[in-house]
């Protein structure tokens, strides 16, 4: 299995060099050069499995000869073990033919540990073969660093950095990342939003001399290895709702568009899958762009739903890669327009692609606590604003097509938005007993300026050498 850069300029890769390596030198982001394809009969075949066993047969084919078939099972089995439901991701009916898909039983309480412990283990697999170090930096909008502190923490090859903007994260989504001890882990409040934590993280991933000497590697789902790990839950759902004999759709919540790429590739693969609803809250940049065609940026408003609060969608280049035919000179030129210009139209035949596989819609502040109070009420549901940001489009949806399946991702746990969540419904949502002293533990974090070079010097000075 080889691994191309959207942007068509950079080393091809096998799959543990794209793990590691992350962002491509060019820019770019890097994807498999072709899709293996399921069967009906193999995807059949996935019925009654364990999550583990489905995660195996789904990621095998993209991750080639990097790892054994035992490595990749232990890897598996370690990164689920400590999750909360015996299920991993388990389906509860919100409405006929509304199932929410519930992705928060993980150690931190959201989608992203999925994803971010398999990333762990098999980055401990693979360092480990090598006998390097690395340091990893991440950009995370709140929950994605939780996740990677999560999984490498208290890890001997491993530093890992993660940037997140000051007072734009929920209370616990924060005390998630400066309370944990290890001293390989530190969390950096950068003065700014989550574009330019995300915009600083790929200057330095383009800094090419800084990259070499603290051997950056990146955990962010610009990381292949994050959006196949995420493959693996569309797949579970759907089966369990009748596929391959029946098509479900999917709507999620995304800002990064990393999570619903993830159902894109499960497409590509043979699921059958109706239609990909991305749902954006007022941030609505996707939103416009798929009814448009045109990516403007208007600036970033805080929300409710934080982790949404995105403007410059990093997966969406991979998305895009696609829809223009895998053409990385003109995915090249895309970016580059975004990054000077601050907007790009995009062309009538990658539109006429995109809108065959996705469809979108946004949900504002008020409707968004609407919906969560709606959810309540109606179903005993209890689901976080992001979550009720996906409930909130998954509705027109369903209307426009009430016979297949929709299966919205709940994509973390209530309690890590309880402002929000007593605002809607009168219940402040508690922790789970294994978090319950997370407002106790003492707070370790460093307060930086949006700035490259003060980055770059601090993360070289507390790097363990």
């Amino acid at each position: 299995m080889r691994y191309i850069s959207t942007r068509g300029q950079a080393p091809v890769l096998s799959f543990g060099e794209a793990m590691l390596t992350g962002l491509a030198r060019d820019g770019g982001l890097y994807v498999p050069e072709t899709v293996p394809v399921m069967t009906a009969d193999e995807i059949a075949a996935l019925a009654g499995l364990s999550y583990e066993e489905v995660a195996f047969r789904v990621m095998r084919p993209f991750t080639g000869d990097t790892f054994t078939e035992a490595e990749l099972k232990g890897a598996i089995a370690r990164a689920y073990a400590g999750f909360g439901h015996a299920a991993r991701a388990p389906l509860k009916q919100l409405a006929p033919n509304h199932f929410l898909l519930e992705l928060f039983h993980g150690p931190t309480l959201a989608f992203k540990d999925f994803a971010m412990q398999v990333i762990g283990q098999l980055f401990q697999i693979e360092l480990a073969k090598q006998g390097r170090r690395i340091t990893i930096v991440g950009a995370t909008s709140g929950d994605t660093g939780s996740a990677a502190i999560e999984a490498f923490r208290g890890l001997d090859n491993v530093d890992v950095f993660i940037l997140f903007p000051h007072g734009r994260v929920s209370e616990v989504q924060r005390r998630q990342m400066t309370t944990p001890i290890e001293g390989n882990v530190h969390a950096l409040a950068v003065e700014g939003d989550f574009d330019d934590c995300q915009g600083k993280l790929k200057d330095m991933f383009n800094d090419f001399a800084f990259r070499d000497e603290v051997g950056l590697a990146g955990v962010n789902s610009i990381n292949f290895a994050r959006v196949l790990a995420q493959i693996v839950y569309f797949f579970t759902s759907a089966v369990a709702l009748g596929a391959p004999h029946r098509k479900v759709s999917f709507t999620v919540p995304t800002g990064n568009f990393g999570d619903i790429f993830a159902g894109f590739l499960a497409k590509e693969m043979g699921l059958p899958v109706e239609r990909l609803v991305i749902a954006t809250n007022q941030n609505d940049i996707l939103d416009r762009c798929l009814k448009a065609g045109d990516y403007t940026k208007h600036g970033v408003t805080p929300s409710i739903s934080p982790s949404m609060d995105i403007e410059v969608s990093s997966n969406f280049e991979r998305a895009l890669f696609w829809a223009y035919g895998k053409d990385g000179a003109a995915i090249s030129a895309l970016m580059d327009e975004l990054k000077t210009k601050g907007s790009f139209t995009v062309s009538a035949n990658a539109m006429a692609h995109l809108r065959d596989t996705y469809d979108s819609g946004s949900v504002g502040e008020a409707r968004t606590l609407e919906v969560i109070g709606e959810t309540l009420r109606e179903t005993g549901e209890l689901v976080c604003p992001h979550s009720a940001v996906g409930v909130g489009v998954a509705a027109g949806a369903i209307d426009r097509d009430p016979g297949t399946p929709m299966v919205t991702l709940a994509t973390a746990h209530p309690a890590k938005f309880p402002d929000a969540v007593e605002e809607a419904t009168g219940i402040r949502p508690a922790l789970p007993p294994r978090m319950a002293d997370l407002f106790e533990r003492p707070e370790r974090v460093t307060r930086v300026a949006n700035d490259l070079a003060a980055l770059e010097a601090l993360i070289r000075k507390e790097r363990r050498a």
